[in-house]
């Protein structure tokens, strides 16, 4: 078993429940955790034979841009696809940070943190 981790994903997009927030949007970060029978690849080098990350980061680029009022809603998309279209991928955990969120305070960001698995 291996891990493929994506850190630091930044996208712009328009989640929350505030009515300003679906028209001005804000700065997220998300972060996948993804683990994976990685050793026939370590043998073969082989991009058909991992988990691409690049496809990853596509789902994340994709999810993030359909508006959902909560940071939940968005990260289990993210993990349903993931599960769906990567069928090596045996566990995957997401971090959907909002950076900067209006909750009437000095806090730098907001995150949640779901996981699922086959």
């Amino acid at each position: 078993m291996g891990i493929i981790k994506l850190e630091n994903i930044k996208v712009y997009a328009y989640h929350g429940c505030l009515v300003e927030e679906k028209k001005i949007g804000s700065d997220y970060r998300v972060d996948l955790t993804i683990k994976a029978d990685l050793t026939t690849s370590s043998k073969t080098d082989h991009l058909a034979d991992t988990v691409d990350y690049v496809h990853l980061n596509h789902i994340v680029k994709e999810e993030m841009a359909i508006r959902s009022k909560l940071l939940e809603h968005v990260a289990e998309r993210i993990l349903v696809r993931i599960l769906k279209e990567l069928p090596m991928v045996k566990k995957t955990t997401v971090n959907v940070s909002k950076i900067n969120p209006p909750i009437g305070g000095n806090v730098e960001m907001v995150t949640i943190q779901m996981s699922k698995k086959r």
